[in-house]
């Protein structure tokens, strides 16, 4: 990350700094750095990207002032980010996650019967992983539904392909929510970081980005 915010727009200082709190100046910035990167390769635009919150806290870019062709999810966990970039005709949501021990109150208050019996049936060494798998894509089926947490994550109900891997190091799953069934990808990543997408229509597996500008890039997942 650039030490200085010169990056940023007028829009987005004012709102950098609003933030008090040194961790969440720090993940709101590289967001916004991912996000900036992803958008430019996509749209090769020289013009100012600015990303906005909507009224509904979900992203939205800004060209020269202008609404971009494009739908975005931004996702940032234990210094790592993620951008998914699609055409705006595509509902989108990405989540990183860390493959980590987590309570298991998380699956009993969270997860739906379907999804618990799904976590008690991998092997004890694959327990984290399909734990954070499971939660990531709720949470990317959340962000595609505009929803966030302001609904039950029960509400959604994700379904793992055993056989669905893919030519890339993607697999297939697929989420059930109000709205339909979601299609999506997931992947471990980095430093055992596990990155789900959901896209309705159901989409290929993501394409990787190649990602430049002006000072060195974070470490990032754009997609």
């Amino acid at each position: 990350m650039p030490a200085g915010d010169g990056w940023l727009t007028a829009g987005e200082q004012a709102i950098l700094d609003q933030l008090r709190v040194p961790a969440r100046r720090r993940d709101w910035r590289l967001g916004r750095w991912v996000a900036k990167h992803a958008v430019a390769a996509v749209v090769g635009d020289s013009a100012p990207i600015e990303v906005h919150a909507a009224e509904d806290g979900a992203p939205e870019v800004l060209i020269a002032g202008l609404p971009a062709p494009v739908n975005i999810s931004i996702s940032h966990r234990a210094g790592v980010g993620a951008c998914l970039v699609a055409s705006r005709d595509i509902t989108v949501g990405c989540d990183l996650e860390l493959v980590e021990p987590r309570d298991r109150a998380l699956a009993r208050h969270f997860f739906t019967p379907s999804e618990v019996e799904l976590v008690d049936r991998v092997t004890p060494e694959d327990h984290d992983l399909v734990v954070a798998l499971v939660w990531s894509a709720k949470e990317s089926a959340l962000k595609a539904l505009r929803q966030g947490l302001r609904l039950d994550a029960r509400e959604v109900e994700v379904m793992l392909d055993p056989d669905g891997g893919a030519a890339s190091d993607w697999r297939s799953l697929a989420v059930r929510c109000s709205a339909g069934v979601f299609g999506g990808w997931w992947r471990v990543t980095g430093r055992r970081h596990v990155l789900t997408v959901v896209t309705h229509p159901a989409s290929v597996p993501p394409a990787p980005l190649s990602v430049s500008g002006g000072a060195e890039a974070p470490h990032t997942e754009p997609a």
